[in-house]
């Protein structure tokens, strides 16, 4: 089993490539089905969903515009439950369809903070996007469009998403070793 070593901990391989590639290529799929003969506005959080998200940009492969916002709640390998806005958003979004795109849905608390975020906005549609969600510890009622895979509670790294600040360029997922 391949595994990576990150500062002071050890991970091991939980997701290839392939599989991530599969994932991103439904979710555009889907989306670019629902929301046809629109110009979605997708929203990327930062920093976790810089690599879905130009993924999934190439993968729509029609008319759609992309912006960030970038948002902080973990603390090495812990949700703290508190997400800070670091970056906003700065697009005029009045009659417009925003998809937001996160890397992962644990708890929901960024989630939160998002709808919370854009609930005064006059948007014609928002839809929420998440390549990776792990529903047993999802602790909110909120809405979630699209869902590339399922996981377990289990904290990982690459693909965009880190621990402490490494990790991300990794082209694949790897879990925390017991």
């Amino acid at each position: 089993m391949k595994t990576v070593k990150i500062k002071d901990r050890q991970f091991e391989l939980y997701i290839d490539k392939e599989r991530i590639a599969i994932a991103v290529q439904t979710l555009a799929k889907k989306i670019r089905e629902d929301l046809k003969n629109e110009t979605p506005l997708f929203i990327g959080i930062l920093n976790g969903s810089f690599i879905f998200a130009g993924d999934l940009m190439r993968a729509y492969g029609t008319t759609c515009e992309v912006s960030f916002i970038k948002l902080a709640s973990y603390d090495k390998t812990v949700s703290t439950g508190k997400v800070r806005q670091l970056l906003g958003i700065y697009e005029d979004l009045t009659d417009r369809t925003v998809v937001v795109l996160e890397d992962i849905i644990d708890t929901g608390a960024t989630l939160q903070k998002i709808y919370d975020i854009l609930d005064d906005a006059p948007l014609k549609k928002l839809k929420m996007a998440t390549l990776f969600f792990k529903p047993s510890v999802f602790k909110k009622e909120l809405h979630i469009d699209y869902v590339g895979m399922e996981i377990p509670d289990e904290f990982i790294v690459g693909y965009g998403m880190d621990y402490d600040g490494q990790g991300r360029n990794l082209p694949e997922i790897y879990k925390l070793s017991n």
